[in-house]
Order: C-alpha cells, then structure tokens, then sequence
C-alpha cells in the first residue's frame, strides 16, 4: 500500500507531487490515459507563469513539471481512475485498465474540462467540425471561415492562434464588450482576420457530416440569422471534473469541490483537493501550483498524525461546523 495518490496530472498534481516526492512519500500520479498535463496541454503561450520572461509552450510547461517531479520519485501512470472508494481509513482507487491501488491518503486535482454549448448539432458535430482545442485541431482548418464562441481570455486567444490557419475567424459573443483582459482583447482587435460579432448567441449549428454554418439569435432583438462557415471552437469557460466524488465530499454551491477555508482538506479525512477542482474563481496555472503546494503539505501533517491517536486533529477539525453544501 502507498501513502498517498494524486488524482490529476495539471499543475496542482504535478506541484503536489514535487512536493510529495520531496518529502519521501513516493507519490503515485495517476495522469490519465488520454488528458494526462490538464488544460495546459492545449495552451500555445504561457506569458504570466514565474520564472519564464519569454514565454513558455502550455505542454513544455507541463513536461518540465513532469520531470521535475519525477526527478524526485513520483511514479506517473498514464490510466483513468474509474472509481474511488474514500470511506475508511484506506483509499482505494478502481483504474479504467482493471487494476487497483490503496493509499492512507488521496490528492484529488483533476481540474476543469470544457463547457459546451447545449444546443443542437453540437454534439453529432463534435470532432467534425466543432471543437473546443485551437491547438489541437487549429490546422485542419486552414484557409477555411471559422467562429470562436466566447469573450473571455481564453476565446481571444484561440481566435488569435487560429488565424495562423483560417482565411478568416468570427468571434461570436452574446454581449457588447469582452470579458477578456486588455492584453488579449487588443492583440484580437489588431488582427485584420478577425471579425467580431456583438450581442449574439450560437442557437444552431449546422451541417450533417460535417459543419456549414451556424444559426445566431440577436440577444437584444430576438432576430435569427444564419452564418456560413467551416468550424466552430467554443470556448466558453470549464466545468470542474467532480464526477468521481459525486455524493462522497461535499461540494460548494458552484460545483467545486469544498475545502476547508485556505485548506486542501475536504469533508472526509484523508482526502485533499487542489487546482481547479476547488477554485471556480482564479483558475490560472500559477494558482493552482499553489493549491498543490498546499495539499501536499496538509498531506504531509495528516500522514504525521496517523496511528498517534487513530486520525489526526486536523482530519477531526475539518468535519466541524461545515457550511451547508452539497453532495451531489
């Protein structure tokens, strides 16, 4: 049995296990089969991480984390985590591959994936057209009209990158200004590619094999109108990946996972959260860097307090006066 597994292989997994690894607890990361490195894998420029003044490639970022990591003894598994069992004293984790590992103690940091839009056309057209990674599949498009669905940082900066390939990139947002910040927000007005599309929603998304256009509702009129074009990226924000724990830790009002105050420690002991699994709010790399630091070394406390008297004091303290949340 090992002493601790983390869940999630982002920047609060990889940090945590740094961190883990350095304290002689000999991590097991489970990253994933097909998202190992989180969101960052489909990240093209990393400007605002410490310590790299030109940058950095979202999946350069993580590799070095990764071997950082590794460096000190953390054994990374490409596998899924199909089940997890958290009621006693032992964890067990149930993987996609069939097999099984137990653990005193459990980093749960498998962050947010991306939200869709919910309408008709998405889902059939998915991988067909419609997709929610520029990076990944931006060079399919080339010299082809496509629209990014979103105003926040994270819609400007597909839209930029996919003007490296399409003749021409809409910008579908439901308002009159962007949510995103200055500096992304100019870069997108500058290019001469892109074109924006105020006050208007995405009701329809046309095409049988493949994507031909789109159907926009004017928010301030209600009017319709179709649009023709090749592709759609929605970028539209994430949703944090709770489905594991669902009735097993409580979660807050906005779906994250609940921790104690500044804490990793969740509503059962020996279970800690980080990353963007409990922040429905920063969400940046650097953040949830931090919220690894910090689950590992509550991780480290807890370990120190087993068998001195059964759970430690902390564990004992989290359970106290939680605040109505939910479990599902």
């Amino acid at each position: 049995m090992r002493q601790v597994i983390i869940i999630g292989s982002g920047p609060a997994g990889y940090t945590a296990a740094i961190y883990a690894a350095r304290a002689n607890l000999n991590p097991l990361v489970v990253a994933s089969s097909v998202e190992a490195g989180g969101e960052l894998m489909n990240t093209t420029e990393v400007e605002n991480f410490p310590g790299f003044p030109e940058a950095i490639m979202g999946p350069d970022l993580m590799a070095k984390m990764q071997e950082q990591a590794e460096r000190f003894g953390a054994e990374v598994l490409y596998d899924d985590v199909v089940e997890l069992d958290i009621d006693g004293p032992v964890k067990k984790i149930t993987l996609g591959s069939g097999g099984s590992h137990e653990a005193d103690a459990v980093i749960f940091a498998t962050g947010s994936a991306p939200r869709k839009i919910g309408i008709e056309g998405e889902s059939r057209l998915s991988g067909r057209g419609v997709s929610y990674c520029a990076t990944c599949d931006g060079f399919f498009f080339r010299e082809r009209v496509i629209a990014v669905v979103g105003g926040g940082d994270s819609a400007m900066e597909e839209a930029t990158f996919l003007t490296k390939f399409a003749s021409k990139v809409y910008v579908i947002h439901r308002r009159d200004e962007l949510r995103a910040s200055k500096i992304m927000q100019d870069r997108a007005f500058k290019n001469e590619k892109i074109e924006f599309v105020w006050n208007s929603e995405v009701v329809d998304i046309l095409g049988e094999d493949a994507v031909t256009g789109i159907v926009l509702q004017d928010t301030v009129d209600g009017s319709t109108r179709e649009l023709p074009l090749d592709g759609v990226f929605v970028a539209i924000g994430y949703d944090p990946r709770t489905h594991l724990v669902h009735h097993k830790l409580d979660l807050t009002p906005e779906g994250t996972v609940w921790v104690d105050g500044r804490s990793s420690r969740t509503s059962v002991p020996g279970v800690f959260a980080a990353g963007d699994v409990i922040d429905p709010t920063y969400r940046q790399a650097v953040t949830a860097a931090g919220s690894g630091t910090v689950a590992a070394l509550d991780l480290e406390h807890y370990l120190a307090g087993l068998g001195e008297a059964g759970e430690p004091d902390a564990a004992g303290d989290q359970i106290a006066g939680l605040p109505e949340v939910s479990t599902v």
